[in-house]
C-alpha cells in the first residue's frame, strides 16, 4: 500500500512540475548552429550584442553566473541587470532571415532593446500566471537566425536571487 501511495505522490509531483511550463515556437529562418542558454534559478541579467539592424548574441545571468553566449559578441553590447523582485515576463521583436530587433520586458516595466525594428513581428510570453523566462534557444549564422523562449514558474526554494542592484 505504501508503494502505491509513494508512486501516486511522485506522479503528482512530476505533473505539478511540468504543468507550469511553456515554450514558444522558434521565429526566424533557423539556419546555422543551434544554441541553448539555461541555468539554475532565476535570471538576474541579460546581455545582447547588436550591430546595425541585427542581433548577434545573447547571454543570460543566473544568480551571479553568466551563461555561455548564444551567437557572437559582434557590435555594441546592451546590458539589463534585474532587481531582486524582478523577472522577465515578455520578449518582443522582429525577424526576417535574421533576428533584427529584440526587446526583453520585466514585471517592473523595465526593458532592454537591441537591433533595428524591421521585418515580421513576434511576441513571446508565458502561458501561466507567475511564470518567468527561464531559458532561450535557437540558431545563429553570423547573427541570430532563430529564437525561442521557455517559461517556468520557479519556486523560491530552487531559485536563488541575485544582489539588489
Amino acid at each position: 500500500m505504501h508503494y502505491i501511495i509513494l508512486a501516486a505522490l511522485l506522479a503528482a509531483t512530476a505533473f505539478a512540475g511540468t504543468q507550469f511550463s511553456s515554450i514558444n515556437n522558434q521565429v526566424g529562418s533557423g539556419s546555422g548552429t543551434s544554441y541553448t542558454v539555461q541555468g539554475e534559478g532565476h535570471i538576474t541579467g541579460v546581455r545582447v550584442w547588436e550591430s546595425g539592424n541585427l542581433v548577434y548574441g545573447i547571454q543570460l545571468r543566473y544568480g551571479d553566473i553568466w551563461s555561455s553566449r548564444a551567437g557572437l559578441s559582434s557590435g555594441q553590447m546592451q546590458t539589463l541587470e534585474l532587481w531582486d523582485d524582478e523577472v522577465i515576463i515578455q520578449i518582443s521583436g522582429k525577424w526576417s532571415h535574421y533576428i533584427t530587433w529584440i526587446q526583453f520586458i520585466t514585471n517592473k516595466g523595465r526593458f532592454l532593446i537591441a537591433g533595428g525594428p524591421s521585418g515580421n513581428t513576434f511576441n513571446m510570453y508565458p502561458q501561466h500566471p507567475g511564470a518567468e523566462l527561464c531559458s532561450i534557444s535557437g540558431r545563429y549564422h553570423g547573427a541570430l537566425t532563430g529564437f525561442a523562449a521557455q517559461w517556468n514558474v520557479i519556486s523560491e526554494s530552487n531559485g536563488s536571487r541575485g544582489k539588489m542592484r
